[in-house]
């Protein structure tokens, strides 16, 4: 912020970067990318020859906020110049693709990036790796998987899993009579959103059918699906729709922790907020707090700054000797961990403590 004038330098630049992109791309297509690359205002300037770009879906949600910060700790620590680019909000696809293009003019050695269209993005991804870049997915993998050179991720299924388990325990009898709301994200159904989901309902003991689609159970504890958009809002509408259907709900699947929060503000309108166990997905520092207060029962925990940091290692090796990382034993990606967090452990089920989950949370 400029102390003078109030000005925002960082914001206006991104501004104009983006003005320039539509300009450019307007008037010359894809050849003027060079002259759009300047504008890519470097997160880190470093000396040295290895360049990386990290590309989220915004800039403002706490766990892509927590990406960044591994990112660029990692890059300082390796001497990598990192560039930095986000969506203005969730699902904003064009604005990565000008990143990617971006990237590729300024002669990035490798791209990491949380894609909002994990289909649609393939197509310049692409045209990364042709030009010799690093394409490494985090979290959230592009369709297919092996779009990317590499994906760095939490097992999203396992995770699902973890809480779907835990919930079974913690009904114990009355899991056979349970009504099941199933908060997720979107209609278009990202690979995320399904993992979860699916996880969590075979961990529940649910049929799943086609594991990759939502809804195909025929299952009669399931209530419903609705969409939230991942936010708090959007969890309160679901949730109200779902008690329509059943006014009896008593488990709560959420594909996030904001959606959680949504939810139960939703139940304790209707004072009931006592009749539903919650379960959700991230360990953001809300979202385990959450737990502690009771808001929420179990969540799992993934790691993003582990994620990201990682990335930037990748890179810079395969920078050295062109090495492209491998996935885990047994996945078609590299897992970085996942945790269930709880204060109600259960026989059957590993999990760590609130106390534990707030010394690793992030948000």
């Amino acid at each position: 912020m400029h102390k003078e004038t109030g000005f925002d330098l960082e914001a206006g630049f991104h501004i104009v970067r983006e003005d320039l992109h539509v300009i450019f791309r307007t008037l010359f297509g894809t050849s003027a990318l060079v002259a759009a690359a300047v504008f890519a205002m470097p997160a880190v300037a470093q000396d040295g020859d290895t360049k990386a770009c990290l590309i989220t879906k915004t800039d403002t949600n706490p766990f892509f906020v927590k990406m960044k910060e591994g990112a660029t700790a990692k890059a300082e620590e390796l001497g990598v110049e990192l560039s930095t680019y986000a969506g203005k909000i969730d699902g904003d696809h064009e604005t990565q693709v000008q990143a990617i293009e971006s990237c590729i003019a300024a002669g990035a050695n490798g791209i990491l990036i949380t894609p909002s269209d994990t289909k649609a993005i393939t197509g310049v991804v692409q045209q990364a790796r042709d030009n010799g870049l690093l394409v490494i997915a985090l979290d959230t993998p592009l369709e297919p998987i092996d779009a990317a050179d590499a994906t760095f991720a939490t097992d999203n299924f396992k995770a699902g899993e973890l809480i779907g388990q835990w919930a079974r325990a913690k009904l114990g009898d009355e899991a056979e009579n349970a009504k099941i709301a199933m908060l997720d994200l979107s209609p278009a159904a990202p690979s995320v959103d399904v993992l979860r989901d699916q996880g969590f309902l075979k961990g529940f003991g649910i049929d799943i059918k086609d594991e990759n689609t939502i809804g195909d159970e025929d299952d009669p504890r399931i209530v419903g699906h609705d969409s939230t958009s991942g936010n708090e809002e959007g969890g309160r509408s679901a949730m109200e729709s779902l008690l329509q259907q059943d006014p009896g709900i008593n488990l709560v699947y959420t594909i996030n922790e904001p959606a959680a929060a949504g939810a139960y503000e939703a139940l304790k309108s209707f004072g009931i907020e006592d009749q539903a166990v919650i379960v959700s997905i991230d360990g953001g520092c809300p979202g385990v707090q959450n737990v502690e207060d009771g808001v929420i029962g179990a969540t799992s925990q993934q790691y993003p700054l582990e994620m990201a940091s990682k990335g930037i290692e990748a890179i810079a090796q395969y920078a050295k000797d062109g090495t492209v990382p491998q996935p885990s034993e047994g996945l078609d990606f590299f897992n970085t961990g996942v945790n269930l967090v709880t204060d109600e452990a259960v026989d059957g089920v590993e999990s760590i403590s609130v106390e534990e989950g707030l010394d690793r949370c992030w948000g």
